[in-house]
């Protein structure tokens, strides 16, 4: 039997006041999401997850502000609002398989976890990929695959998948990211030039016609190629 401590029951309530941010944030950009708030399974998701457990020891303290916060090699962890707004436009089914390019330290990924039956999360950096991985087995996960390698040419073995999400920006979407989304299927990621990026919902209809549709302004990482 776990018992809670009073750092937990701490941490529960920063986290409780993040989701809290979260929601307004949502509503203040309503008319250009099409979405007055997120799902509640999104927002559950949001509450479960141990934010703090997925930063480094120095950044525990400001876990659950609204914001980005880095992790490291040049790289962020998204802030929550993003993270909540991108898995929500994902919508997810316990039932679907999702392909994350960028693992980082785990947090999406823990989120993906939790509302999905797989998630396939490939990182370029192998220190990242082998402390996100270290994170998230401690935390109990075990629908997550692990793969070290470049993003941009997505994981053609288990293709193709319900849902993907890149959590770095490339300037142009990669075609082989376009051809595994599964027809019917979505994806959601941040492209363009560093200073002027998109996050872009895609859709594959049935006879595998691609939509897209810009969401918001972001500034993301980009996304590292090994060429």
């Amino acid at each position: 039997m776990t018992v809670a401590t009073p750092v937990d029951a701490q941490f529960k309530a920063l986290r409780q006041n993040m989701v809290g941010q979260v929601a307004s944030h949502v509503s203040l950009v309503a008319d250009r999401t099409g979405r007055d708030g997120l799902a509640e399974a999104v927002m559950s998701a949001l509450e479960r997850v141990p934010r703090h457990e997925f930063v480094p020891v120095e950044m525990k303290l400001y876990a659950y502000l609204d914001s980005p916060l880095p992790i490291g090699h040049g790289k962020t962890i998204s802030q929550p609002f993003i993270v909540g707004l991108m898995t929500d436009l994902l919508e997810l089914s316990n039932g679907h398989k999702v392909l994350e390019v960028g693992t980082g330290l785990g947090y999406q990924t823990a989120v993906l976890a939790e509302l999905s039956q797989k998630v396939y999360t490939i990182e370029i950096l192998e220190e990242l990929a082998a402390e996100g991985q270290r994170r998230l087995a401690a935390s109990g996960y075990s629908n997550i695959y692990f793969r070290v390698g470049d993003g941009n040419h997505g994981w053609p073995e288990h293709a193709p998948f319900d849902r993907i999400i890149a959590t770095a920006a490339p300037e142009l979407i990669p075609p082989a990211l376009l051809q595994q989304i599964r027809p019917g299927g979505r994806m959601i990621m941040p492209a363009g030039l560093e200073d002027d990026q998109q996050l872009l919902l895609l859709e594959k209809e049935e006879c595998g016609k691609i939509t897209t549709r810009e969401i918001l302004p972001v500034r993301f990482s980009t996304l590292t190629s090994k060429a």
